[in-house]
């Protein structure tokens, strides 16, 4: 018999790093048009240059970066009595129906916003295979 020496605390306590994990993943909104893909993410306080774009023929992975500020106490010395601000890296991975263009992907990032365009592939590739006997 196998018995679960576990108590009720812990769980809480992997539950609440589960949802510390669960919110450094941005807000994303991913767009459907006739030529291309649009996805937008939210990127507050993210420095432009830790910002990863990254393309196959039918995904788009991103990845980012937000650090923790040089000084961790405010000019005063004090340290936060709360603080909720996340840190530290993610990424997010979107496959799309059909391929996109790699060569053809652009990336704008403005105030807090990334907006990445993936035109979809024009020339799709097909291959007839001939079943034998």
């Amino acid at each position: 018999m196998l018995t679960l020496r576990q108590s009720p605390f812990d769980l809480f306590q992997q539950l609440e790093q589960q949802l510390q994990t669960a919110e450094r993943v941005p807000a994303a909104e991913v767009r459907d048009t006739e030529t291309g893909y649009r996805i937008c993410l939210e990127l507050p306080g993210v420095e432009r240059s830790s910002i990863d774009v990254k393309a196959t023929d039918r995904s788009l992975v991103i990845s980012a970066e937000r650090q923790a500020p040089e000084a961790a106490a405010d000019a005063e010395g004090a340290d936060p009595l709360l603080s909720e601000f996340r840190y530290g890296t993610w990424s997010r991975s979107f496959r799309f129906p059909s391929g996109i263009e790699r060569e053809g992907i652009t990336a704008q990032y403005r105030d807090g916003l990334l907006t990445v365009t993936a035109p979809k592939a024009q020339t799709m590739t097909s291959v007839t295979v001939q079943v034998e006997a």
